[in-house]
């Protein structure tokens, strides 16, 4: 995971952090972690996976119970 160090926050700052954290019940690193990920993930994001899915439902659904052909692969033969 990486790491991220912020230098020069105001003392007045840093007491918010620490009362908002303490009003959480968590640390104010733990605080500051969750404000940052609300701030870069926000709720009402489109995430691709779920867009995809929706496509395919949308598109008819896709056949799962497929009979996959379990014979095993041939080698090339390039003579």
């Amino acid at each position: 995971m990486a790491s991220v160090t912020v230098r020069n926050l105001s003392d007045e700052t840093h007491r918010a952090l620490r009362v908002r954290a303490a009003t959480h019940g968590r640390s104010t690193e733990a605080e500051i972690r969750s404000i940052l990920e609300n701030a870069v993930r926000p709720e009402g994001r489109v995430r691709l996976g779920s867009l995809l899915a929706e496509i395919g439902r949308e598109a008819g659904g896709v056949d799962l119970e497929i009979e996959r052909d379990k014979t095993p692969a041939e080698p090339v033969g390039f003579e």
